[in-house]
């Protein structure tokens, strides 16, 4: 998945239904509200809400400093 993918426009959290943020690096798309990460396999998101892995406060942080350099 690339970060200019529309399907990124559409795609939400199975939880919180709110936006994703890809992680290319891990690839992988990001909840940050919830702290929670849903890996992405063979270009195919994988948004059960079973598929999703609590990410720690490193990562998270690590995760936040990633996404703002991507924008900037």
């Amino acid at each position: 998945m690339r970060p200019d993918d529309p399907l990124l426009a559409i795609l939400a959290c199975p939880l919180d239904k709110g936006p994703l943020a890809l992680l290319p690096e891990e690839e992988a798309l990001y909840n940050p509200r919830l702290h929670l990460s849903y890996p992405i396999v063979d270009g195919i998101p994988q948004l059960l809400p079973s598929s999703g892995r609590k990410v720690d406060a490193d990562d998270h942080e690590r995760f936040l400093t990633s996404l703002k350099a991507s924008t900037t």
